[in-house]
């Protein structure tokens, strides 16, 4: 069982925005099993004046055993509130992949794409 957390900053907290992250945490947790814990922070910083657009800062902090935990910023700038808070996190969660792709490689565990290919077979020698 992963441990989730989510936390929203400047931004009101909203129960379908904390569903749809646990959502995309479990569709993560099945991609890479390593995953022991998932902390989401959901931030629109303060803006100096109304016209500019908002911000929204996405931070997923991934716990994995004894390594440091994999954390992946996104930053997406847009004017329609609601539409682009989902991209941001999708976004998000897309990079986060990437980025756990990159670190199964290097430590070894095969993640579910390269689970059903087939590994070629060592050549055999001959004395």
């Amino acid at each position: 069982m992963t441990q989730v957390e989510v936390h929203f900053h400047g931004i009101e907290k909203s129960e379908a925005i904390e569903q749809r992250v646990r959502e995309k945490v479990a569709r993560l947790r099945k991609h890479f099993e390593r995953m022991t814990s998932c902390r989401v922070g959901i931030q629109v910083p303060q803006r100096s004046t109304p016209q500019k657009p908002k911000v929204y800062q996405i931070k997923i902090e991934i716990g994995i055993p004894r390594r440091k935990p994999v954390v992946v910023t996104h930053e997406r700038i847009g004017s329609r509130a609601h539409e682009e808070l989902g991209l941001a996190i999708r976004d998000a969660f897309e990079a986060a992949m990437r980025k756990v792709d990159g670190m199964a490689a290097k430590i070894g565990q095969r993640s579910k794409l390269d689970r059903g290919r087939r590994k070629p077979r060592p050549a055999e020698q001959t004395a």
